[in-house]
C-alpha cells in the first residue's frame, strides 16, 4: 500500500469519490484553482472543472446554505470551511436547517453532504485559526461528527461520509496534515462511521482520544511502558457522533481506569460525554476516578509560542496525567 500523509489521503478520497460518482462536487473559499489554503483540493479543479469544484465568496452562510440546497436537489456536496473557526456565520444553516431536514420531513428528505472542518491549534494560528469547536456539533441531533487521526482513517472515513445519506461534520486537525505518513489502502475501502479503534492494547488504564490526540496518546503510552511499566490502552474514538459506546465500555472493563483527552476547553468539552458514559455504564469496573485532560478554559489559543505551548495538550502532559491516575 502507498504511504500518504493525512492531507494527501483526504485529497485522494475526494478525487476517487468524484471519479466514482458524478454527483460529488466541492465548494468553498479558494478550493478551485488555488487548491485550498492547505492544498487539500489541489489539482481537482483542473481535473473536474469549475462546475464541480466551485470557488465561493467569503460567506460561510452561503457555503452551508448552497451545500444544503445542492444536496436536496440530488448532488453530493463537500463543503470546506477554510478554518473551523470561520463556521459561525453558517451556524444557523447547519444547526437549524441541515441537521433537522430528515426529521422535519418525516424521513422524506435527507441532506447528504459533508462539511470539512480544519480545526485545532499548534500551528501558530492564534485566536481565529486554532479553535476546536466540535462540541457545538456533537450536541446537535441530526449531525454525524467524525475526527480521524490517521491517513487511512481520514481516507476511509471521508469516503464513508460522502456516501452517507445524512450530513457529516468532518473534523481534520491541521497539525496532523503533514505530521507523518502511513500506509493507506489504494482500493475502494471505507471505514465505518461509528466505530472506534483500539490503537494500542493495554491493561493498566485506558486513554480515550481522537484526532491529533491519538498521535500524542500513543507516544505517551510508549513512554509510560518504557519508564513506568504502565501499559496504557489507547482508544481512538474516530467518530464522536454516533459514539462507539461498546468499545469504550469494553476497554474500561479491561483496565479499570479512564483518562479522557481532548484539546478543546475542558468545561463543556466532548470529553464530559465520554466520562459520563463510563461513570454511568462502566462504574462497576472503575478502580479510580474518571479523569479528563483538556485545554484550559480561555477564549482561544494564544499566538505566542510559549503561551501556545502552555495551551496545547501533548505527550508529556498525557504522561503526567496517566501517572497520577495509575497511582490510585
Amino acid at each position: 500500500m502507498p504511504e500518504q500523509n493525512i492531507l494527501e489521503a483526504i485529497r485522494s478520497a475526494m478525487d476517487e469519490e468524484m471519479e466514482r460518482d458524478e454527483r460529488v462536487m466541492i465548494l468553498g473559499e479558494d478550493v478551485g484553482k488555488k487548491g485550498g489554503v492547505f492544498g487539500a483540493t489541489d489539482g481537482l479543479w483542473a481535473k473536474y472543472g469549475d462546475k464541480r469544484v466551485l470557488d465561493t465568496p467569503l460567506s460561510e452562510g452561503l457555503i452551508a446554505g448552497a451545500a444544503a440546497g445542492a444536496a436536496l436537489y440530488g448532488l453530493r456536496p463537500i463543503a470546506e470551511m477554510q478554518f473551523a473557526d470561520f463556521v459561525y456565520p453558517g451556524f444557523n444553516q447547519i444547526v437549524s436547517e441541515i441537521s433537522r431536514f430528515r426529521y422535519r420531513s418525516n424521513g422524506t428528505f435527507g441532506v447528504p453532504l459533508v462539511i470539512r472542518m480544519p480545526y485545532g491549534g499548534g500551528v501558530h494560528g492564534a485566536l481565529y485559526h486554532s479553535q476546536s469547536n466540535e462540541a457545538y456539533f456533537t450536541s446537535t441531533v441530526g449531525l454525524k461528527v467524525v475526527a480521524p487521526g490517521t491517513p487511512a482513517d481520514a481516507k476511509g472515513l471521508l469516503k464513508a461520509s460522502i456516501r452517507d445519506p445524512d450530513p457529516v461534520m468532518f473534523f481534520e486537525h491541521k497539525k496532523t496534515y503533514r505530521l507523518f505518513k502511513a500506509e493507506v489502502p489504494d482500493d475502494d475501502r471505507v471505514v465505518e462511521i461509528g466505530k472506534a479503534d483500539v490503537a494500542r492494547s493495554g491493561k493498566d488504564l485506558s486513554i480515550y482520544c481522537y484526532g491529533y490526540m491519538r498521535f500524542c496518546a500513543l507516544e505517551a503510552a510508549e513512554t509510560l511502558a518504557r519508564e513506568d511499566g504502565v501499559e496504557a490502552e489507547v482508544v481512538d474514538l474516530r467518530t464522536l457522533r454516533p459514539l462507539d459506546t461498546e468499545t469504550i465500555l469494553a476497554s474500561i472493563a479491561r483496565t479499570g481506569k479512564a483518562l479522557v483527552v481532548h484539546e478543546a476547553n475542558r468545561f463543556g468539552g466532548f470529553g464530559g460525554e465520554v466520562a459520563a458514559i463510563i461513570a454511568e455504564l462502566g462504574f462497576e469496573h472503575l478502580d479510580g476516578p474518571v479523569t479528563r485532560l483538556a485545554g484550559p478554559d480561555v477564549p482561544g489559543v494564544p499566538f505566542h509560542h510559549n503561551l501556545e505551548d502552555w495551551f496545547m495538550i501533548g505527550p508529556a502532559r498525557i504522561v503526567e496525567a496517566a501517572r497520577d491516575l495509575a497511582a490510585y
